[in-house]
């Protein structure tokens, strides 16, 4: 008789949990360092309308916008902190829900570090590489508990109670330009979403971002040649090239028109890789 209930409750549960979980919300990850964050500066244009159907989770307190750590909210920028500008999140997020049916969901999640290195994210050695940061990289991580990774685990966590994980998208590569072990350490990372989060790495790609180009003079363009090759050690991994994206005088930061033109370029892709027509074939 004890056994009976206890089955019957366990099925209850297992309902409650397919109920809450909606294979049409699409999450995506994302982390890296300032341009992921997005300069600080928000055109008018970027502000609205958002189509409600893209969400953010809040991976810290905004204030000033009465979002909580934690919550989904519309993704009206900033996505990342409080004080960020626009990102490539924005529309990449922007380009997915104008493309996919009605009844698709996108979500954000994105954990970002100014000027750090992408030893910031590796879950094993990231504390030798903070304690090294300087004072006002601290106080970012600091907005993230300390452990910028462990809070894009923990926030994720929290999204697949709501919805399914779906890619993962990464900016960094400009403070460790010239390393060649940064496709190592990456996959290092990504290797370590998908066994915290139970992830199947067949069916959850990694989109990575080339810093700003040399066409554009970018002063850590020679970065792109290893960021390039990250597909051969991530074999489920795409890189979005920078090529024409307009950047800000210092020649690190995109301008808001180059995010907009990245980000959907990384939309692109990852509708591409959904099976859905991208939108420059509209």
């Amino acid at each position: 008789m004890k056994t009976g209930l206890l089955v019957i409750v366990a099925m209850l549960f297992l309902n409650i949990a397919a109920v809450a979980q909606n294979k049409n919300f699409y999450v995506f990850l994302a982390f890296g360092q300032s341009n992921m964050e997005g300069y600080p500066g928000v055109e008018a244009q970027d502000m609205g309308p958002v189509d409600p159907r893209f969400e953010m989770m809040a991976a810290v307190d905004f204030p000033e916008m009465h979002r909580k750590m934690g919550h989904w909210y519309t993704a009206v920028p900033p996505l990342a902190r409080p004080g960020n500008g626009i990102n490539p999140c924005d529309y990449f997020g922007r380009t997915l829900v104008a493309n996919l049916p009605k009844n698709i969901r996108v979500g954000i999640i994105n954990v970002a570090v100014a000027g750090c290195k992408i030893e910031m994210f590796e879950k094993d050695h990231y504390q030798d590489y903070a304690e090294t940061a300087p004072s006002w990289m601290k106080g970012i991580i600091a907005a993230y508990g300390g452990d910028p990774y462990q809070r894009l685990v923990d926030m994720a966590k929290l999204a697949q109670k709501a919805g399914v994980i779906k890619g993962i998208l990464l900016h960094q590569g400009e403070s460790n330009t010239g390393d060649v072990d940064w496709p190592t350490k990456v996959k290092s990372i990504y290797d370590n979403l998908i066994k915290d989060l139970h992830l199947n790495p067949a069916k959850v790609p990694l989109l990575a971002g080339e810093v700003v180009n040399a066409d554009e003079n970018g002063a850590c363009a020679s970065m792109n040649a290893i960021i390039d090759t990250l597909p051969h050690t991530i074999p489920n991994c795409y890189v979005i090239s920078s090529a024409g994206c307009p950047c800000r005088p210092d020649h690190l930061h995109f301008t808001p028109g180059g995010y907009r033109q990245f980000g959907t370029r990384y939309g692109d892709k990852m509708l591409s890789l959904l099976g859905y027509p991208a939108t420059a074939s509209k």
